[in-house]
Protein backbone atom coordinates (compact mmCIF):
# COMPACT_ATOMS: atom_id res chain seq x y z
CA UNK A 1 0.00 0.00 0.00
CA UNK A 2 0.95 3.66 -0.69
CA UNK A 3 1.54 6.01 1.83
CA UNK A 4 -1.17 8.51 2.97
CA UNK A 5 -0.47 12.07 2.44
CA UNK A 6 -1.98 13.82 5.59
CA UNK A 7 -4.85 16.13 4.74
CA UNK A 8 -3.46 19.30 6.35
CA UNK A 9 0.29 18.58 4.28
CA UNK A 10 -2.10 18.29 0.92
CA UNK A 11 -4.22 20.67 1.43
CA UNK A 12 -0.96 23.07 1.98
CA UNK A 13 0.86 21.50 -1.07
CA UNK A 14 -1.85 22.48 -3.07
CA UNK A 15 -2.72 25.96 -2.05
CA UNK A 16 1.48 26.84 -2.35
CA UNK A 17 0.74 25.50 -5.66
CA UNK A 18 -2.24 27.25 -6.57
CA UNK A 19 -0.63 30.58 -5.25
CA UNK A 20 2.96 30.46 -6.54
CA UNK A 21 2.23 28.67 -9.93
CA UNK A 22 -1.22 28.20 -11.28
CA UNK A 23 -3.69 30.96 -10.17
CA UNK A 24 -2.17 34.28 -12.45
CA UNK A 25 -1.59 32.37 -15.50
CA UNK A 26 -4.48 30.37 -15.65
CA UNK A 27 -6.56 33.58 -14.99
CA UNK A 28 -4.62 35.47 -17.76
CA UNK A 29 -4.95 32.17 -20.17
CA UNK A 30 -8.96 32.30 -19.52
CA UNK A 31 -9.76 36.04 -19.63
CA UNK A 32 -8.08 36.05 -22.91
CA UNK A 33 -10.80 33.28 -24.71
CA UNK A 34 -13.52 34.19 -22.90
CA UNK A 35 -15.85 37.20 -20.56
CA UNK A 36 -14.61 37.95 -17.38
CA UNK A 37 -17.32 36.24 -15.47
CA UNK A 38 -16.56 33.27 -17.29
CA UNK A 39 -13.40 33.30 -16.63
CA UNK A 40 -13.88 33.33 -13.19
CA UNK A 41 -16.51 30.33 -12.75
CA UNK A 42 -14.24 28.28 -15.41
CA UNK A 43 -11.06 29.16 -12.97
CA UNK A 44 -13.08 28.27 -9.79
CA UNK A 45 -14.05 25.08 -11.89
CA UNK A 46 -10.40 24.11 -13.12
CA UNK A 47 -8.68 25.03 -9.40
CA UNK A 48 -11.59 22.23 -7.86
CA UNK A 49 -10.22 19.63 -10.85
CA UNK A 50 -6.62 20.32 -10.25
CA UNK A 51 -7.34 20.30 -6.20
CA UNK A 52 -9.31 16.67 -7.02
CA UNK A 53 -6.48 15.46 -9.48
CA UNK A 54 -3.25 16.52 -7.37
CA UNK A 55 -1.51 13.62 -6.99
CA UNK A 56 -1.89 13.51 -11.21
CA UNK A 57 -0.20 17.04 -11.45
CA UNK A 58 3.02 16.03 -12.81
CA UNK A 59 6.19 18.92 -11.98
CA UNK A 60 5.80 21.57 -13.41
CA UNK A 61 2.11 21.96 -13.10
CA UNK A 62 1.51 24.64 -14.71
CA UNK A 63 1.09 22.94 -18.88
CA UNK A 64 -0.95 19.76 -17.12
CA UNK A 65 -2.87 22.97 -15.47
CA UNK A 66 -3.56 24.80 -18.88
CA UNK A 67 -4.57 21.76 -20.00
CA UNK A 68 -7.54 21.07 -17.20
CA UNK A 69 -8.49 24.64 -17.73
CA UNK A 70 -8.74 24.16 -21.56
CA UNK A 71 -11.39 20.94 -21.28
CA UNK A 72 -13.07 23.06 -18.33
CA UNK A 73 -13.89 25.79 -20.57
CA UNK A 74 -14.74 23.81 -23.41
CA UNK A 75 -17.40 22.10 -21.21
CA UNK A 76 -18.31 25.60 -19.97
CA UNK A 77 -18.79 27.02 -23.80
CA UNK A 78 -21.14 23.95 -24.58
CA UNK A 79 -23.26 24.63 -21.26
CA UNK A 80 -23.37 28.24 -22.80
CA UNK A 81 -24.28 27.21 -26.22
CA UNK A 82 -27.16 24.95 -24.43
CA UNK A 83 -28.35 27.74 -22.61
CA UNK A 84 -27.93 30.15 -25.88
CA UNK A 85 -30.06 27.57 -27.60
CA UNK A 86 -33.05 27.70 -24.84
CA UNK A 87 -32.80 31.51 -24.31
CA UNK A 88 -33.70 31.49 -28.58
CA UNK A 89 -36.89 29.29 -27.49
CA UNK A 90 -37.48 31.58 -24.94
CA UNK A 91 -37.25 35.44 -26.83
CA UNK A 92 -39.30 33.77 -30.10
CA UNK A 93 -41.92 33.99 -27.56
CA UNK A 94 -41.04 36.62 -25.37
CA UNK A 95 -38.05 39.08 -26.64
CA UNK A 96 -35.91 40.68 -24.75
CA UNK A 97 -35.95 44.70 -24.26
CA UNK A 98 -32.46 44.84 -25.48
CA UNK A 99 -29.74 43.05 -26.63
CA UNK A 100 -25.78 42.52 -24.61
CA UNK A 101 -22.64 42.92 -26.87
CA UNK A 102 -19.87 40.23 -25.89
CA UNK A 103 -16.31 40.67 -24.18
CA UNK A 104 -13.78 43.07 -25.76
CA UNK A 105 -12.41 42.02 -29.15
CA UNK A 106 -8.98 43.25 -28.85
CA UNK A 107 -6.82 44.05 -31.86
CA UNK A 108 -9.72 43.76 -34.60
CA UNK A 109 -6.96 42.78 -37.27
CA UNK A 110 -5.40 40.04 -35.39
CA UNK A 111 -8.97 39.27 -33.89
CA UNK A 112 -9.82 38.95 -37.52
CA UNK A 113 -7.29 36.74 -39.14
CA UNK A 114 -7.52 34.72 -35.61
CA UNK A 115 -11.07 34.22 -36.44
CA UNK A 116 -10.23 32.81 -39.84
CA UNK A 117 -8.16 30.22 -38.88
CA UNK A 118 -8.55 26.79 -37.86
CA UNK A 119 -9.75 26.87 -34.26
CA UNK A 120 -6.66 24.54 -33.75
CA UNK A 121 -4.13 26.70 -35.54
CA UNK A 122 -5.72 29.65 -33.34
CA UNK A 123 -5.78 27.63 -30.11
CA UNK A 124 -1.65 27.12 -30.89
CA UNK A 125 -0.95 30.34 -31.51
CA UNK A 126 -2.40 31.70 -28.39
CA UNK A 127 -0.79 29.09 -26.20
CA UNK A 128 2.24 29.85 -27.86
CA UNK A 129 2.23 33.83 -27.92
CA UNK A 130 -0.16 34.68 -25.56
CA UNK A 131 0.75 32.28 -23.10
CA UNK A 132 4.12 32.24 -23.78
CA UNK A 133 4.68 28.54 -24.04
CA UNK A 134 7.25 26.47 -25.83
CA UNK A 135 5.98 23.89 -28.11
CA UNK A 136 6.81 20.95 -25.00
CA UNK A 137 4.84 22.85 -23.23
CA UNK A 138 1.72 23.11 -25.37
CA UNK A 139 2.04 19.01 -26.45
CA UNK A 140 1.08 18.80 -22.74
CA UNK A 141 -1.54 21.29 -22.64
CA UNK A 142 -3.15 19.28 -26.43
CA UNK A 143 -2.26 15.65 -25.37
CA UNK A 144 0.25 15.67 -28.33
CA UNK A 145 3.14 15.28 -28.97
CA UNK A 146 6.22 18.29 -28.96
CA UNK A 147 7.01 16.64 -32.41
CA UNK A 148 3.88 17.54 -33.67
CA UNK A 149 3.13 20.61 -31.90
CA UNK A 150 6.39 22.08 -33.77
CA UNK A 151 5.11 21.46 -36.80
CA UNK A 152 1.46 22.38 -36.59
CA UNK A 153 2.86 25.50 -34.69
CA UNK A 154 4.66 26.32 -37.70
CA UNK A 155 2.09 25.98 -40.15
CA UNK A 156 -0.33 27.85 -37.77
CA UNK A 157 2.10 31.04 -37.85
CA UNK A 158 2.71 30.87 -41.07
CA UNK A 159 -0.90 30.41 -41.81
CA UNK A 160 -2.04 33.42 -39.64
CA UNK A 161 1.59 35.33 -41.62
CA UNK A 162 -0.37 35.03 -44.52
CA UNK A 163 -3.75 36.32 -43.06
CA UNK A 164 -2.57 39.19 -41.46
CA UNK A 165 -0.75 40.12 -45.06
CA UNK A 166 -4.66 39.92 -46.07
CA UNK A 167 -5.29 42.39 -44.18
CA UNK A 168 -1.97 44.75 -44.51
CA UNK A 169 -0.83 44.02 -41.11
CA UNK A 170 1.91 41.96 -39.90
CA UNK A 171 2.85 39.84 -37.23
CA UNK A 172 4.51 42.37 -34.46
CA UNK A 173 3.97 39.58 -31.70
CA UNK A 174 6.74 37.10 -33.57
CA UNK A 175 10.17 36.07 -32.11
CA UNK A 176 12.04 32.80 -33.56
CA UNK A 177 11.18 29.46 -32.31
CA UNK A 178 8.61 31.34 -30.13
CA UNK A 179 8.07 30.09 -26.76
CA UNK A 180 9.12 30.99 -23.01
CA UNK A 181 13.04 30.69 -22.92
Amino acid sequence: MGTVEHPNLRRARFEALARDELIEPIRRYLHRRTDPATADDVLAETLLVCWRRLDEAPDPALPWAYGVARNCLANAERSARRQRRVAARVAAVDPPVEAVEGPDAGDPVLHAALGRLRAEDAELLRLWAWEQMTPGEIAQVLGVTANATSVRLHRARTRLREELGKDGATAGHEQPEGGRR
